[in-house]
């Protein structure tokens, strides 16, 4: 028996849609589509759907249509799916345990547009660099809700946040410490603080994405005996308010597992501190990391299966070791923007190798998404102009940039296609902008924002070759 929860009507158009959230564990993050049997529903924004032609819309709008005002490649965003994340987050979290705040990482998309739905859902932000901060500050995000995270900030870094009020700092070395410190000092301000720690947890990701095993650049290693005396240090500082600890597994992370053993171990951890030390953990971060479904063929588990694990986990490892429940901070950056977006691409060159392969080249490639040639990402393909058409073989998708590895997709399941037709990829919200390139000189596309009332709002022009040599000096 199924056992439904929350029930969100969208109008889209002249369409009705209803999406159901699914409760129960074995329906993942899947949404009861009530108009269409839509492919791929699971791993594109919720307010897609057919139009009557037969193609992919967003919030009604015709991608097709989209993509001839605004050129190709093209990112659109779906604010309704932005939304709802978020909502999912806040609702499911404090379900389990009230004293949560949700902070989107920036990192995994930055705009002020997302920074403004961000803000009106209720959501805090941590940012990693002072560009990110720039971007938060010129979108009026409060800033007492900013978290400056970062393994390396520069003086310069944590001068511009503390001279703004900034909210919180997450110290991630020993040096930052100190010079944190300084700079508080030096303004007269005495900031408040989370030490970042690495728990030795393996989360079972990718290597390059696995921040909190032993054998990484990140925090203060619980193992090593660092962490002691990272929180014996901080303390004596004058000018800095330690008010709890973060950790960070990695990312995307399918499993619950390392979520429980990390807490556990974490808050183990932060009562031998409070004993010997007297530290006060007054707040706690497991950090993020929640998954997306990229491929149809694995879905993440809900939000609301992350938020249990983590809550009782937390609850139960406070019991254990006798402190008081600390507020929690959850960090979702791609989980919150990831399903949200969709990379849509023109068709070029087609090469077809008889008995090998069919090679499809597209107009973007690895510059506007590297997660594929970085991290051997996958993703899901289909054709914005018949995205019911019958399956004609597989293809290869090829970028147009000049190295053999730019490939977004390989071997994916397509109608016939040809020249000028429109290729899309689901869950293209989360990374891919941020890492985007100028490699070979290609300029960056633009990137639009489909609104609940299905207007489509242009959120960053298309970059030019003026663009390009602004930076150049010619004497």
């Amino acid at each position: 028996m199924v056992v439904f929860g929350v029930s969100l009507t969208l109008q889209v158009g002249e369409l009705k849609m209803d999406y159901i959230t699914c409760r129960e564990p074995r329906c993942r993050q899947a949404k009861t589509l009530a108009m269409n049997d839509l492919p791929l529903a699971d791993v594109l924004p919720i307010s897609a759907s057919l139009n009557s032609d037969g193609r992919l819309a967003i919030q009604g709008r015709d991608v097709r249509g989209i993509v001839e005002e605004f050129g190709s490649p093209l990112y659109i965003y779906d604010e309704a799916t932005i939304r709802w994340m978020c909502r999912e987050f806040v609702e499911n979290f404090r379900q389990f345990y009230p004293e949560t705040d949700i902070e989107y990482s920036t990192k995994a998309f930055s705009n002020p547009a997302v920074l403004k739905v961000i803000e009106d859902e209720g959501l805090h932000i941590d940012v990693v660099t002072g560009g990110e901060l720039a971007f938060a500050l010129a979108a009026d995000f409060p800033v007492e809700k900013i978290n400056f995270h970062g393994n390396n900030k520069t003086r310069q870094e944590l001068m511009e946040a503390v001279d703004v009020g900034i909210g919180r700092i997450t110290i991630d070395s020993f040096h930052e410490i100190e010079l944190l410190n300084e700079v508080a000092g030096a303004l007269g301000k005495t900031q408040a603080v989370n030490l970042r720690l690495s728990p030795s947890i393996d989360p079972h990701t990718h290597r390059l994405t696995s921040t909190g095993i032993l054998d990484s650049k990140f925090g203060f290693s619980i193992e090593t005996g660092d962490a002691e005396k990272a929180v014996d240090a901080a303390l004596s500082q004058p000018n800095l308010d330690v008010k709890g600890l973060h950790f960070h597994l990695g990312s995307p992370l399918f499993e619950l597992e390392p979520y429980d053993e990390a807490i556990e171990y974490v808050c183990a951890f932060a009562a031998r501190m409070k004993y010997v030390h007297g530290l006060d953990m007054q707040e706690f971060s497991p950090g993020g990391g929640m998954a997306i479904g990229y491929l149809r063929s694995k879905l993440p588990p809900s939000i609301e299966e992350y938020a249990e694990t983590i809550a009782n986990s937390l609850r139960s490892a406070c019991r254990k070791y006798g402190l008081d429940e600390p507020r929690m901070t959850i960090e979702p950056g791609r989980s919150i923007v990831g399903r949200a977006g969709v990379a849509v691409y023109t068709v070029g060159g087609i090469k077809r190798i008889p008995g090998v392969r069919t090679y499809v080249s597209v107009d973007g490639g690895m510059g506007d998404n590297i997660r594929p040639a970085l991290y051997e990402a996958e993703y899901e393909v289909m054709s914005a102009d018949d995205p019911c058409g019958e399956f004609k073989g597989t293809a290869t998708i090829a970028g147009k940039f000049c190295e053999s590895g730019d490939v977004l997709a390989k071997d994916v399941k397509l109608p016939d296609v040809k020249p000028g037709d429109l290729l899309a990829l689901p869950a293209s919200g989360a990374y891919c902008v941020p890492m985007a390139s100028n490699y070979n000189l290609q300029t960056r596309p633009a990137i639009v924002m489909v609104t609940e009332q299905s207007d489509v709002r242009l959120i960053r022009r298309r970059e030019t070759y003026a663009d390009l040599l602004s930076t150049a000096i010619y004497e």
